[in-house]
Order: C-alpha cells, then sequence, then structure tokens
C-alpha cells in the first residue's frame, strides 16, 4: 500500500526533547561611599562603577546603594531635638538639599546617556528635591535611558526629618525583556504589604539599596529571595569617616578611618542561596551570572501571590494614585 498513514509500526519516537540552553543575566551590585555635599563627585564616581561592572564584569543589571547620589549623612543629627532646631542644623540640612539632584535634572540625564552608551540597566540610589521636600529614591536606566524612580515609602527614624514620604505612584516594576526590575529601600523591606504588592506585580530581581550592614540584614535578603522566589540585589555603602566634610562631627568618631557604613552587598538566588558576597571591609563589585530559569524551578511549590495564596482569606488593597497637596493650578 503506498501514501496515507504510515502504520504505528512504522512511526518512529521523536524520543525526549532536548534541554533548553540555560537563560543567564550577569548582575553586579556595587559597594562604595558616596561623598556628602558633593554631588558631582558622586555622580563621577557613580558613572565609573556602573562602566567598571559593565565593561570589566560583563554585568547587564547594575544596583547602587542608597542615597549614592545626595548622599547619606551617617551619624549626624542636624541640631534636632524633640520641639527644638538649632540654626546650625538648618544651615546643614541647607547644604544637604542643596546636594540632591532634581528629576528630570542634569544627574538623571548623565546617567540615562551611559546606560544607553553601554545598552545596560542601573538602579541608582538618590536623593530627589522636589521643592522644599527631599526623597530618598531608587532611579530606574537603561538601553532606552531614564525609565522613573521609586520613591522611599517610610523614611526610618531620623530619616523622616529629612525626608519625605513617597506614595503608591512610584512604586515601578520594569520589564527589561528578560527579567522584571523592583525595589525596595533599605528597611521598606521589612514592611511585608509593601513586598506582597511588589510581588504581585511580577518582581524577578528585587533590587535593595540600602545601608544596613547589621548581620541581620543579610537574614532579610535570604528571607525575601526565599518569599518573593526572586533573585535578590542588595547594595551598601563602604563609607569612612574620611569621605565627609572635615567641618562635620558624625557621632561614631573623627578619626578619618573610623567606618560608618561597613558594607554587606550581597546576590541571592530566589531559593536563599547567597550567589555573592555579603562583601566587608571594603569597597568593590559583586557579581553573578543568573539563570533565570531559576525562577520557575523556585515558583514550582511556592508562588506568594499566586498559587500559594488565598484570595478568599486575605486581600490587599493597594493605592497606586499620585496624591498632591493641591490640585486645580
Amino acid at each position: 500500500m503506498t501514501g496515507g498513514i504510515p502504520s504505528l509500526g512504522a512511526m518512529t519516537s521523536p524520543g525526549p526533547a532536548a534541554p533548553a540552553s540555560p537563560r543567564t543575566l550577569t548582575a553586579a551590585v556595587v559597594q562604595a561611599g558616596a561623598p556628602l555635599f558633593d554631588t558631582r563627585a558622586a555622580l563621577v564616581r557613580a558613572e565609573e562603577l556602573v562602566r567598571e561592572a559593565v565593561s570589566e564584569r560583563g554585568a547587564e543589571v547594575v544596583v547602587l546603594p542608597e542615597a549614592f547620589l545626595g548622599g547619606y549623612p551617617k551619624g549626624l543629627d542636624f541640631g534636632i531635638t524633640v520641639g527644638s532646631r538649632t540654626p546650625a542644623g538648618r544651615d546643614l540640612f541647607r547644604r544637604y538639599h542643596a546636594a540632591a539632584v532634581d528629576v528630570p535634572g542634569p544627574e538623571v540625564d548623565t546617567l540615562a546617556a551611559l546606560t544607553r552608551e553601554l545598552g545596560c540597566h542601573a538602579v541608582v540610589g538618590a536623593v530627589e528635591r522636589r521643592g522644599g521636600t527631599l526623597y530618598c529614591v531608587a532611579l530606574f536606566f537603561g538601553p532606552a535611558g531614564y525609565l522613573g524612580l521609586h520613591r522611599k515609602l517610610m523614611p526610618t527614624a531620623a530619616e523622616r526629618s529629612l525626608w519625605g514620604q513617597g506614595d503608591g505612584s512610584t512604586l515601578p516594576v520594569i520589564d527589561t525583556g528578560t527579567a522584571r526590575l523592583g525595589a525596595g529601600i533599605c528597611w521598606e523591606n521589612y514592611m511585608p504589604l509593601f513586598r506582597t504588592a511588589m510581588y504581585a506585580k511580577g518582581v524577578d530581581l528585587w533590587c535593595a539599596p540600602t545601608v544596613d550592614d547589621r548581620d541581620s540584614w543579610q537574614a532579610s535578603m535570604r528571607h525575601i529571595a526565599l518569599e518573593g522566589r526572586c533573585f535578590v540585589l542588595s547594595a551598601n555603602q563602604y563609607l569612612r569617616r574620611d569621605a565627609l566634610p572635615s567641618d562635620v562631627r558624625p557621632v561614631q568618631g573623627d578619626s578619618p578611618d573610623t567606618v560608618l557604613i561597613g558594607g554587606g552587598s550581597v546576590i541571592v538566588s530566589p531559593l536563599g542561596e547567597v550567589l555573592a558576597g555579603p562583601l566587608r571591609d571594603g569597597e568593590g563589585i559583586l557579581t553573578a551570572v543568573l539563570d533565570l530559569d531559576d525562577l520557575a524551578r523556585a515558583r514550582f511549590d511556592f508562588d506568594p501571590t499566586g498559587h500559594y495564596a488565598r484570595p478568599d482569606v486575605f486581600t490587599l488593597q493597594v493605592d497606586g494614585l499620585a496624591r498632591s497637596t493641591v490640585s486645580g493650578i
């Protein structure tokens, strides 16, 4: 018999499918101190560090620490006591306000041009100046330039004297084409409802710019990786007294080699494995090649806002609207 459908005995089995080629992405977290009140120097340093991470380490995503542009004034009290401010403290805030960056603004334009040139994504901690208010922010950049920002929702303790609160309108998750980037700044990482909202947006690379150098921070980064089934990229400052101007007096001491922020940058897998770091005792760049298929492997048995959620018992409502004191003008 010719033509027609072959008999079952004549059919051949295709055999097992060949394993797919791994999908990988090289990520870098930068550990460095930002010079306080010298935004130009901080911007130059940020450019150098991103360029080194991409050109010499092969990074496709680079994360810089909290408040890298604008500075983190660790150990300074700005003359604040309950119910009182001092003239010297007000002038110190004036200097801090002058060192912050505008968004949009020249510093943002410079970093946007850099990521366009390098074809990479970057998440950069900064202090944003918006009128008389400062915000601690994470700035997102990519091959297309500036992509948006996240304003820290809840400054911690004395930070509230310096920074305003963000709202639900700046909780972006950026699709790079291969993975989705989101950011939680320092102690925002301890806010369970914030984390839940970000998980629901499908974050794959959880970027955590910080200045928390305690050992307990490491446990939090591994927990978020396991809870969110995402990669965690935590970039911390390593800051010494000699990076601050000579006319300020941090409470930690005035010796030039006094460590104000001790690092601890780390990269963690979606199953909580430490892939790089924690880095201590100096500046540096950590890199890791991320197997993006680990995201699906990890979510097989736990997806916090998917198959492991109980919307019949628990729900979260997120207000994503921008809030303004004055409208209509």
